[in-house]
């Protein structure tokens, strides 16, 4: 099977066509073993109190933890985000440390959006508003484990999957199943669609999702920034967080780009 893999670091014009004809990429062994350890055990704390027998996700867990804080801004994927929107004025809109249990059945195919404004009503192709960095915290090399699955190309689709796909009566011969180690990141569209798939094997799944959006958009994972991570972190992640230095209006008269050369 085909993989959309790219180097990490700069954005390159054949990343965008990568992406734009599939709606994703992975980017394969930016995070060190260490850090994959640091980053599995900080999420384990945040699952510590979760139900065990269900996938269930946290979110906002960067404020509490500085081996997912490290990963707002990585340098591996960072240039990407930017790339991809074409701009420096992007937000982390939330972040979600998600789990799927030992002995976990495939997700439900969705597209990315909110359900208070269905993204599709917007236009088409429905527009790029949250890009997702997907950081992969145990082994998914083969499937079985919790893959990510992705139908290539969805995102230009002009007509919905099928019922009889989206509720599983039916599979989907253009599914992907991204198979990737430990450590790699996964980049896609909020309008691709996608599940996660089964997981036949006695451990828990982790992944710890980064999404990033233009400035306007609302939060999803808070309500507002916790202020002890606020003032311990970089100017960088301030920005991206959404620091605006605008007390009386957060857009008129221009925006603060977050300082990425600083």
């Amino acid at each position: 099977m085909l993989e959309p893999v790219v180097k990490p670091g700069e954005f390159t014009e054949l990343d965008r066509f990568m992406f734009e004809s599939w709606g994703y990429f992975v980017i394969p062994n930016v995070l060190s073993p260490e850090e994959v350890a640091a980053c599995l055990e900080a999420s384990q704390r945040l699952h510590a109190d979760q139900p065990k027998k269900v996938s269930h996700q946290v979110g906002e867990g960067y404020a509490s933890e500085p081996a997912l804080e490290r990963l707002i801004d990585h340098p591996a994927a960072m240039p990407k985000v930017r790339g991809l929107y074409g701009s420096d004025n992007i937000i982390l809109q939330s972040a979600w440390c998600t789990v799927q249990p030992a002995g976990g059945k495939h997700g439900g195919w969705h597209q990315d959006g909110s359900s208070a404004f269905d993204f599709k009503l917007l236009g088409h192709p429905i527009p790029l508003l949250q890009l997702r960095v997907s950081y992969l915290l145990t082994d998914q090399s083969e499937p079985g484990k919790g893959n990510m699955e992705m139908i290539p190309g969805s995102h230009r689709s002009r007509v919905p999957m099928p019922d009889s796909v989206r509720k599983g009566t039916e599979d989907c011969p253009l599914r992907h199943v991204v198979c990737a180690p430990a450590g790699s990141a996964l980049v896609f569209h909020n309008a691709v669609w996608h599940r996660s798939h089964e997981h036949n094997h006695d451990y828990d799944r982790y992944t710890m999702h980064y999404i990033y959006s233009p400035p306007w958009l609302r939060y999803s994972d808070r309500f507002e920034n916790d202020t002890e991570l606020m003032n311990r972190t970089t100017p960088l992640r301030r920005g991206i967080l959404g620091d605006f230095a605008k007390p009386d209006s957060t857009y008129a008269g221009g925006y603060r780009t977050p300082p990425y050369e600083e």
